[in-house]
């Protein structure tokens, strides 16, 4: 499930890079900035900076391929949009393999799960926030995972430490991800990445402690997410080290 904040970009044309196999194309250090843009910033910090959390989930290319194949739509392997919900008794069953959003949107892909696109939780957010989506996270018994967007300019608000208190207070697992990393200053990235990921240490329970950091434009970390959503799936047999 995503959990974005009200007001996010919609969507734009895939970029070339959104191919793994033009990203193996690339020489080393911009590869690696592509799939794992958190050991990209790890030259810029400071001698002794712990960086431990910046690599928990390396996942190895046939990881990494096995991810892309599955969101990748085709005859055998759609990926369907199924509905949209604006109360919980309009979501689809749990039957179900499981711009600004104003409804739940649920997308199936293939047979192995379901993203559902949530409403954001900021200051444009619907009036029903609290009816739809709190009644979602609390009673959808094969949730496995929420991600939770904070826009990697800004870094963290108040409106993210209320969903982060949410999330925390419901008990489910979730995960932080800085979007729109192509906008920020490398010194910005820096300052919010650090300060996010010790937010993290001393005041959640439920978050993975690692930050994924993710461009639309340049696709900088979206290989690495999708694995990751593979992977909390159930989706792939074994996740090694690069």
């Amino acid at each position: 499930m995503l959990l974005p904040r009200a007001g996010r970009a919609a969507g734009r044309a895939s970029p070339p890079l959104a191919a793994l196999a033009q990203v193996l194309r690339l020489e080393r250090s911009r590869r690696t900035g592509i799939v794992f843009p958190l050991q990209k910033l790890e030259r810029y910090l400071a001698p002794g900076t712990d960086t431990a959390r910046f690599r928990l989930f390396q996942p190895g290319l046939a990881a990494l391929q096995r991810a892309e194949a599955l969101f990748m739509s085709d005859r055998g392997h759609p990926i369907d949009y199924v509905s949209s919900a604006v109360r919980m008794d309009h979501a689809p069953p749990p039957a179900l393999p499981e711009g600004h959003t104003k409804k739940m949107n649920f997308f199936k892909v293939g047979k192995y799960f379901t993203l559902v696109d949530m409403p954001g939780y900021g200051y444009r957010a619907p009036q029903d926030f609290v009816e739809m989506v709190e009644a979602y996270l609390q009673e959808r018994r094969n949730l496995k995972r929420t991600f939770l967007l904070v826009d990697g300019v800004v870094g963290l608000q108040k409106t993210d430490n209320i969903a982060v208190e949410m999330l925390e207070e419901f008990g489910i697992p979730y995960v932080m991800v800085l979007t729109k990393i192509d906008r920020a200053s490398r010194g910005v990235l820096l300052k919010n990445v650090l300060e996010i990921q010790e937010f993290v240490k001393e005041n959640t329970q439920g978050c993975f402690p690692q930050l994924f950091l993710v461009s639309s434009v340049e696709f900088s970390g979206v290989h690495l997410l999708r694995c990751f959503v593979a992977h909390v799936t159930g989706n792939l047999p074994t996740v090694e080290a690069s």
